[in-house]
């Protein structure tokens, strides 16, 4: 059995709220993708693979972007119960599903970790790498991270980054897609790196996070991690040093990340990522449903990338099932 650990949906419910939050450009894009929100086409476009699952999620933007933080916590009940929905009607090709949360109200954020879990069979938590441009180590954030350990349970770590975010101080904006090309791939890793910082897989013991498109750029800054970059923050006198602050090298807290296939059917790249994370460490994904076909080309390319990678089979039994069944409880 494959197990896809990260696709992306739209509840149609969810599109019936947002039709006067969003922008209509925005919309109309989503709703260009059939597979996103019309789950017959999705199971049609799935026929033509055997012994495949998926694991749903909620696609871009964050509800915290959509909607103020005394909207937001109704927004993602909408769009949790609308996944659960889906996963109840298409219990054989999409039975589970990882919740969203409304990250700018931290007390409906406790209480959704909790009804999303016991009512609805939630198997994890889809956090985005910043909120409204704040990053994910701020205080008010901690106790988020902490409840969905305490639960048990894994938090997948998407990218968000828009094009109104500038790749040059002097511009307004993002040229030529870069916000998204390598954008986002920043975003996951600048993410990731203001976690291992700021302590909190210290903090928080059994903190378990999929980091998206297996660790972004983590593998390929492996040489820099240690001690090269322990040494730099040492000696730049930038607060605490890492020696102070965290209790063991910092490559290793970037390898207690997961990481997922989701390359695009990049071979070389996802080489890279394997060697850094490990099989044990690294989930089957293909990002379903963004390709011109609705998904079906990134599902068949990963494929094609997992069989030709440098591994043993029981490393390729483990990546498409055995982590999902140990790690998220399948």
């Amino acid at each position: 059995m494959k197990i896809d650990v990260f696709n992306h949906v739209f509840p149609p419910e969810f599109f019936e709220k947002v039709e006067g939050l969003m922008p209509d450009a925005a919309v109309k894009r989503w709703k260009a993708i059939r597979t996103i929100y019309d789950m017959d086409a999705r199971e049609r476009m799935l026929e033509e693979f055997d012994d495949y699952q998926q694991i749903i999620s909620m696609s871009q933007p964050p509800i915290d972007a959509i909607a103020g933080p005394d909207d937001s916590p109704a927004l993602t009940r909408v769009a949790n119960d609308g996944m659960a929905r889906i996963c109840r009607e298409r219990a054989d090709r999409m039975p589970w599903f990882i919740a969203s949360l409304p990250m700018n109200n931290t007390d409906a954020a406790l209480a959704e970790i909790d009804r999303t879990i016991d009512e609805l069979g939630a198997v994890g938590f889809q956090l985005f790498t910043n909120v409204n441009n704040r990053a994910l180590d701020q205080p008010e954030f901690r106790d988020i991270f902490a409840k969905i350990t305490e639960r048990g349970k894994v938090i997948w770590l998407h990218p968000t980054r828009p094009a109104t975010h500038p790749d040059y101080l002097t511009e307004d904006r993002s040229f030529h897609e870069i916000f998204w090309g390598f954008g986002w791939a920043y975003e996951t890793s600048a993410a990731m790196a203001r976690i291992v910082c700021s302590g909190m897989f210290d903090e928080i013991p059994g903190l378990r996070i999929i980091a998206h498109h297996w660790g972004a750029y983590a593998p390929h800054a492996e040489g820099r991690f240690t001690p090269s970059w322990e040494s730099r923050n040492a000696d730049m006198g930038e607060g605490r040093s890492f020696r102070e602050v965290l209790k063991k090298p910092l490559v290793d807290y970037f390898k207690d990340y997961f990481g997922d296939t989701a390359m695009f059917g990049a071979q070389a790249a996802s080489q890279a990522g394997l060697d850094f994370f490990g099989a044990d460490h690294s989930f089957f994904a293909t990002d379903c449903p963004y390709d011109e076909e609705g998904g079906g080309r990134l599902i068949r390319s990963t494929i094609g990338v997992l069989e030709n990678l440098r591994c043993t089979d029981a490393d390729r039994q483990a990546m498409y099932e055995g982590n999902s069944r140990r790690e998220l409880g399948l």
